[in-house]
């Protein structure tokens, strides 16, 4: 199996002060900056997490590799666990050289403590968005990393990453052969805000993501960069077929306005996005295969857990076990493993090796 959103972290921001430059070193040492907060409460027993999260010292935050390797890839058999975070300093909208800073300590943090405790584990070069150039010099400089495989760009209230300005990061994460990953944030929202309600907000994030897809789609990125791959995390999946109907419908009839779009919006997601299939709807195996029916083709779909997150996913009850044997592997490992470009030989072919 393998998990596409597994979110590592920290146990305060001080963690980072080993990690980042000066002067922004005695910055975060003085407590001059307290994080990101979120605009709302959690309802859930865990607080955003699940309620069994807790390290050997009593805390909550998934700072100690030891329990996620315990709690996730052993308790789940996780041949490859790929970590995106959950500190995306493109959430900071002023002094972006300090955004920019944190992001390069925060890598250097994930390197070093979490990448080289397990080969198992796959890691996301974090960037300030907000500062392209900056962040195309990030990229290249923790591609060397043979397990970083993506570049993380958060969606946040104020950007859609269509925009011509965000083409740096695109092209360095392009030059390095690197997936780019969107993963929705506390400030991902709908056409009309939050909402009033937790329920409400958690309700609208879809539509957030279906933003920056039609963006990107629509203002070319797929068609400047041919050999871009893509991926969609935590915002579900069962919202496609009608974002890519109403683009094609678009397409057809307002092409002339963007004639540097060579493929149908569908050819493009079909060839080079994959959405994570966390937060999986409640369906029927019946209802799973026909949407990816109406998607038009199994080869979208990739397993998340968003490990540690309340809504976590189990892969027995979320993946249906009477799925086609063959979809289900491709949705449980063979998909991400393309993405990837993992070498995972798969059992039937690792049992004849041994016969």
């Amino acid at each position: 199996m393998i998990d596409t959103d597994v979110h590592e972290g920290f146990a305060g921001i001080k963690d980072l002060v080993p990690y980042i430059k000066a002067p922004y070193k005695d910055w975060l040492a003085q407590g001059a900056w307290r994080g990101f907060s979120q605009p709302f409460a959690y309802t859930s027993p865990g607080n955003g997490n699940r309620a069994d999260v807790q390290n050997e010292d009593g805390s909550a935050s998934v700072s100690d590799p030891a329990m996620l390797k315990r709690d996730l890839l052993d308790e789940y058999n996780v041949t490859k666990a790929v970590l995106t975070g959950y500190f995306y300093p493109t959430g900071l909208k002023m002094q972006y050289d300090f955004a920019s800073a944190m992001a390069s300590a925060y890598n250097d943090m994930v390197a070093e403590k979490w990448l080289s405790s397990d080969p198992r584990f796959a890691g996301s070069i974090q960037v300030n968005a907000r500062a392209p150039e900056a962040a195309a010099r990030e990229i290249d400089r923790m591609a060397a990393h043979p397990q970083m495989v993506q570049v993380m760009l958060p969606i946040v209230d104020d950007i859609a990453y269509g925009h011509p300005y965000y083409r740096p990061i695109f092209a360095a994460a392009e030059r390095n052969d690197l997936v780019v990953a969107f993963h929705h944030t506390v400030f991902a929202q709908g056409p009309y805000g939050m909402g009033l309600h937790y329920i409400e907000r958690h309700s609208l994030i879809p539509l957030a993501i279906q933003g920056q897809v039609i963006s990107l789609i629509l203002n070319g990125v797929f068609d400047e960069f041919e050999k871009l791959r893509f991926i969609i995390l935590e915002g579900g999946f069962s919202w496609l077929p009608h974002t890519l109907w109403r683009m094609d419908r678009e397409y057809r009839q307002g092409r002339v306005e963007v004639p540097w779009i060579k493929k149908l919006p569908s050819q493009h997601a079909h060839e080079r996005l994959k959405l994570a299939t966390q937060p999986t709807e409640d369906m029927t195996t019946d209802q799973l295969l026909k949407v990816i029916d109406l998607i038009g083709t199994e080869d979208l779909l990739v397993f998340a857990t968003d490990y540690p997150h309340f809504d976590f996913d189990d892969p027995d009850a979320a993946i249906p076990r009477s799925l086609p044997d063959g979809l289900r592997q491709k949705i449980l490992w063979k998909n991400a493993a393309d993405l990837y470009g993992f070498d995972i030989p798969d059992q039937h072919n690792r049992a004849t090796a041994a016969e």
